[in-house]
This record gives C-alpha cells, structure tokens and sequence, in this order.
C-alpha cells in the first residue's frame, strides 16, 4: 500500500504543477516522460508508456486499470518499485 501512496503523491504532484506552470503543462501534454522525470526524478523504463489526456467542458477521460500483468510488471511490485502504475 505504501508504493500506492507514492504513486498518488506522484500524481498529485504533477497535476498540482501542471495546474499552476502553464509551461510545465504544455510538456506534460508533449512529452510527459521527460516532464515526469525532470519534476519528479524517476526515469521511466523504455516500455513505459505514459498518455496525458486534457479534460474539456465536454470530455471527461477515465483510465482502466491493466486486467493483468506483465512478468516485467509482477517482478517490479515484488521487487517494491514503482513505475507510475495511477
């Protein structure tokens, strides 16, 4: 529980920044993996693949959570890592 934590500080710190750095936004938009790791100092694997959706007035994004993991993923939350699994 404690990585999910993490991984919720995480998120919460990227939207915090995003919502106040109109230039730090625009990235997150852009090439959110060198944001995320020039904001939080984690390097994201060459695998990860991280999606930044804007909502509007008339779209509303919702996320599903992954049904099943990966050999990689299962090997990363045993070993107690985190890599941004929101």
């Amino acid at each position: 529980m404690a990585n999910m934590a993490s991984a919720n500080e995480m998120r919460d710190r990227l939207l915090d920044k995003a919502a106040v750095d109109p230039d730090f936004r625009a990235t997150l938009l852009s090439d959110p993996k060198s944001a995320i790791t020039r904001e939080l100092g984690v390097e994201l694997p060459d695998g990860v693949n991280v999606i930044v959706h804007e909502n509007d007035a008339n779209t509303v994004h919702l996320a599903l959570p992954a049904t099943e993991l990966s050999e990689e993923q299962l090997e990363s939350v045993a070993a107690g890592r985190c890599c941004c699994c929101w």
